[in-house]
């Protein structure tokens, strides 16, 4: 497969460096401004001859068409959030390296079997807008605004989804947070003059790797120093970001949003209580690299009573699969709701047919809190009353027949705290191995550059 990627290869015409094209629009950015730039940069993508191969991941190619895509939407973005681009041959590494590791991802989640059906793609698309507060028409209207198209769009979505979902899997079940590790977390948070409060964070990371020796470690440390020298300079924290950061948010300024600050370790949190808005940490080392941290911001953070709605329910669940259809699920259901409705007694049914693990348990589900369902499930359980069995409901699961038990509102405050707890633990474990997770991904796959002027 290799050597017909570059049989392939070999039939392209060698073109003039994208790189010298790239450096003349800076130039033009320089003198006319960011316009103008623009303008040239739409213009290069559509006069220079794209199509040849840049790498090789595993069996399949990046083009040069693809990375003048991503090139050209990074320079749209960092001149829309105001920050001055990187050198050229930074930024073109630094990408090709991005779409390399998301190829090799992308490529793990098809082995696994990990898709995204259009269903659900869609509602993902809808919940964008609806977080953006517009209309289908109005995003549409937008991405087109923005000169993205449509399908475009949709594949990105898709590919992040895929990516979220890998993540999930991968990395989630590389991680376990024990209750003896939430008892140390809140004790420790008792104790503790930190406090809880929330920080806007922008961040740098210069990674390490297990395997790396003392010589490749200081070469990184270096590097961590030369970051810091430009930020001493004055050199705005994202434009350095970009330029030198490991971390997969380098080209958005390095911003992490807001986060408790029990979240963050001791390490950064000792340090981070201590600054001032805009103010930024020594080089701060810890086993994944080297970090340095700008804070953007701060808010107190209350920890309220929290009373919820419960529902103590019961279901039956009938199972779609390749010996049950859709249809034959669904008669099923319909012929045990039709028993039930002339008397028999719903948890003896589900003991004889329901397939959820439940069903030995006459189908009760205990006490659910708001979100313990998937939505179709928790909607249909929320408009019954105390006796009242829902109508067949179908879920990812297949399809359902539900009986409200009884209801009761409880306070979780102290459940909330151990969750919140469980989360920031959880987060803290969860950058180093994604981290390392991603190193690993990236080592196992098969990489040829195919172009020296990236």
């Amino acid at each position: 497969m290799v050597k017909n990627i570059r049989r392939i290869a070999n039939h392209h015409i060698n073109q003039a460096s994208f790189a010298c094209q790239i450096m003349l629009m800076l130039i033009i950015m320089a003198i006319t401004g960011k316009a103008v730039a623009q303008q040239t940069v739409v213009a290069l993508s559509q006069a220079i001859p794209v199509d040849h191969i840049v790498a090789v991941v595993n069996e399949e190619v990046i083009t040069r068409t693809e990375l003048n895509d991503v090139i050209q939407n990074t320079v749209r973005q960092l001149q829309k959030q105001g920050i001055q681009l990187p050198p050229f041959e930074v930024l073109g590494k630094q990408l090709l390296e991005r779409l390399i590791l998301t190829r090799a991802q992308l490529q793990r989640a098809k082995e696994l079997g990990i898709s995204v059906n259009d269903t659900e793609l869609d509602k993902t698309i809808r919940n964008i807008a609806k977080e953006n507060k517009l209309s289908m028409g109005e995003f549409y209207a937008a991405l087109e605004q923005e000169g993205i198209g449509l399908s475009q769009f949709r594949d990105e979505i898709r590919n992040e989804v895929l990516m979220a979902r890998l993540k999930e899997r991968e990395v989630n079940s590389r991680i376990n947070v024990t209750e003896g590790e939430i008892d140390n977390f809140l004790r420790t948070q008792e104790t503790s003059s930190i406090g809880n409060d929330e920080y806007h964070v922008a961040h740098i990371l210069i990674q390490i790797l297990e395997q790396m020796d003392a010589a490749q470690i200081e070469a990184k440390r270096q590097r961590a120093e030369a970051a810091m020298r430009k930020l001493q300079e004055g050199v705005e924290f994202a434009q350095v970001s970009a330029e030198f950061s490991d971390a997969p948010n380098a080209m958005q300024g390095g911003d992490l949003g807001w986060r408790p600050i029990m979240q963050m370790g001791p390490s950064f949190a000792e340090i981070l209580v201590k600054m001032q808005r805009g103010q930024v940490t020594p080089i701060i080392q810890s086993p994944v690299g080297f970090h340095i941290l700008k804070l953007l911001g701060r808010r107190p953070q209350e920890t309220p009573v929290v009373i919820i709605k419960q529902t103590n329910a019961r279901h039956i669940l009938i199972k779609i699969s390749e010996l049950i259809s859709e249809d034959d699920a669904h008669r099923m259901i319909m012929q045990i709701k039709d028993r039930i409705d002339k008397g028999a007694n719903f948890a003896e049914t589900a003991k004889a047919h329901s397939e959820d693990a439940s069903g030995s348990s006459g189908g009760d589900l205990g006490w659910l809190s708001p979100g313990d369902t998937v939505p179709e499930f928790e909607q249909a359980m929320d408009v019954l009353l105390p006796g009242q069995i829902s109508s067949p409901i179908r879920t990812q699961f297949g399809w359902h027949l539900i009986q409200v038990i009884e209801r009761r509102s409880q306070d979780v405050s102290n459940e909330q705290e151990r969750q919140t707890a469980r989360k920031a633990i959880h987060a803290r474990k969860a950058e180093m191995v994604m981290q390392e997770w991603l190193q690993q991904l990236r080592d196992q796959a098969y990489v040829e550059y195919r172009a020296e002027d990236i």
